[in-house]
């Protein structure tokens, strides 16, 4: 339980093109610490340092983006907002 990739679902969504750049898509759910979760990731292609773009294959642009995402959603420490008004 403790490996996100092997109990967890990471999903390809899609590739975007926004004004900031290109951007890879995932779907995140999954089980950590008795606690169910979900998430959407949004990798920017040009953060990922193994990946060129401009010769790489699909399969690999995405894989290497995957990889970025589990590694940032394993170390993601989440705070509680709080109750303003009950």
């Amino acid at each position: 339980m403790k490996n996100i990739a092997e109990n967890n679902l990471v999903r390809f969504i899609n590739i975007a093109k926004k004004k900031d750049g290109m951007f890879a898509n995932f779907r995140v759910k999954g089980v950590r610490g008795g606690v169910l979760f979900s998430a959407s990731i949004a990798v920017d292609m040009a953060a990922v340092p193994a990946v060129d773009t401009a010769s790489d294959s699909l399969e690999k642009i995405i894989e290497e983006c995957a990889k970025v995402a589990i590694r940032e959603v394993k170390k993601t420490e989440f705070h509680f907002e709080g109750l303003t008004a009950v």
